[in-house]
């Protein structure tokens, strides 16, 4: 029996050193009894130099209140503790041994804490079992940059990369409702390029799309980042002004649109320089629907061509006779 009782300890302890999993034994006081070869191999360090000595002293950075509740958890009740690496990257700070593999050099760990019984029945030691689960951490990280993109991509408009007019009429609902509720004072902009048809028609299309681009470079370069910025179609644009009044809105068209009147398109070996003309609407008690805001800054915006381009006109400006 004695020798049936060794046997299988001894079959039980290559298990645990030939095991793909890292497993450390402490005792109350934090020593290690058992300190595997997945733990050798990773940490550099010995079983020899390992076992006896104090966990913190190996690894000090295990050394808080994060771990120590843990262990102290699994002691007090008796009962395993888990943890994954969403909640922390990993238990031991192990670099990956072959990061070619991957994005990252740290080891992502799922770890176990286990009580381990007397025979009273008393918790004498608590074992820590760490999963190597760098592969299934790095693909899930993965998949959620690439849903985060896919997002963003579905949001932004192509050849601009502002807001394309769904994703921007979204964002003016969310903020009209906002500013309804706060009575902050917000301003709606819808903005277009003066005889776009002709720089497409005389210069190529080609040229018409870095003009476009240009505008974006400059509406970004001119805005702020609260500012909701959007190509509303072909040639024509919109923002919503958060928190401004209207004469800090003034003050924003007329900057924006001396920026543009001043730049130069270089494009297939063509020069083009154009301007831009702009209509400014206050949200008001009298606007109700996001829709009206809409409808009130192109009017601003139509006043502005019919009265020569290149200027900024204001909807609170508008006689009846001229909407």
């Amino acid at each position: 029996m004695v020798t049936s009782d060794f046997q299988d300890l001894h079959w039980l302890l290559d298990i645990i050193q030939s095991t793909d999993v890292g497993i450390v034994v402490l005792d109350k006081g934090f020593d290690i009894e058992i300190f595997n070869r997945f733990m050798q191999v990773h940490s550099g360090i010995s079983p020899e130099d390992a076992i006896g000595a104090n966990v913190f002293d190996l690894f000090p950075y295990l050394e808080d209140e994060w771990f120590k509740r843990r262990v102290n958890t699994v002691f007090e009740l008796g009962i395993p503790v888990y943890t994954t690496w969403e909640q922390r990257d990993n238990v031991f700070d192990f670099d990956l041994k072959l990061p070619i593999h991957y994005e990252t050099r740290t080891m992502f760990q799922n770890t176990t804490f286990v009580p381990l019984h007397s025979a009273t029945d008393q918790v004498e030691k608590v074992g820590i079992i760490v999963y190597d689960v760098t592969d299934s951490a790095v693909n899930r990280s993965k998949l959620e940059l690439a849903k985060d993109e896919l997002l963003r991509l579905s949001r932004t408009d192509k050849l601009t990369a502002l807001w394309n007019r769904g994703y921007w009429e979204e964002r003016m609902n969310e903020e009209f409702s906002r500013s309804k509720r706060s009575n902050h004072p917000t301003c709606l902009v819808m903005f277009d390029i003066d005889h776009f048809k002709n720089i497409n028609d005389t210069y190529g299309h080609q040229v018409g799309d870095d003009a476009i681009r240009a505008v974006s470079r400059l509406m970004l370069e001119n805005s702020r980042e609260v500012d909701i910025l959007g190509r509303y179609g072909g040639e024509e644009f919109a923002i919503v002004l958060p928190d401004t009044a209207l004469d800090g809105a003034m003050i924003y068209c007329e900057r924006l649109r001396e920026a543009i009147a001043n730049n130069i398109v270089e494009s297939q070996g063509q020069t083009v320089q154009f301007t831009i003309s702009l209509g400014i609407a206050v949200l008001d008690e009298q606007t109700r629907y996001p829709t009206d805001w809409l409808v009130n800054s192109d009017r601003a915006l139509y006043r502005s061509k019919e009265h020569g381009r290149n200027q900024t006109n204001v909807f609170g400006d508008i006689t009846p006779e001229q909407a």
